[in-house]
């Protein structure tokens, strides 16, 4: 799902994506300058390995997500820390945020029941 993000105003744009076994679903909303928050959650199961010994395990995945989406290069002239992905050409793949995530919780040391 891609959205302009010029198209993002101060009332809340729900969105829902469903992949395989995970949803994620959401709102964007505009927050100030060039920056778009993103609220969300993530929910599901997510199929990765053991770190231990390889083998398969399905994750049951439940994290609430808040970031903002740049619309265009990012400048923190304040000094404060946010999470914020940066577009160049004003629209946001919401596909690939969702993927980026997933494997954000895949690269993370997961351990089967077996090895515990």
């Amino acid at each position: 799902m891609i959205i302009s993000l010029r198209k993002i105003g101060k009332t809340p744009s729900d969105f829902e994506i469903q992949d395989d076994k995970i949803t994620f679903k959401g709102f964007l909303q505009y927050d100030s300058g060039n920056l778009i928050l993103l609220k969300a959650k993530l929910c599901g199961i997510v199929n990765t390995e053991c770190s231990r010994c390889g083998e398969e395990i399905d994750l049951e995945v439940d994290e609430d997500l808040k970031f903002f989406i740049s619309d265009g290069l990012y400048k923190d002239d304040d000094n404060i820390e946010f999470d914020v992905v940066e577009s160049f050409n004003s629209m946001v793949d919401l596909n690939d945020l969702l993927k980026s995530e997933i494997e954000l919780i895949k690269s993370d040391y997961h351990i089967c029941d077996n090895c515990k």
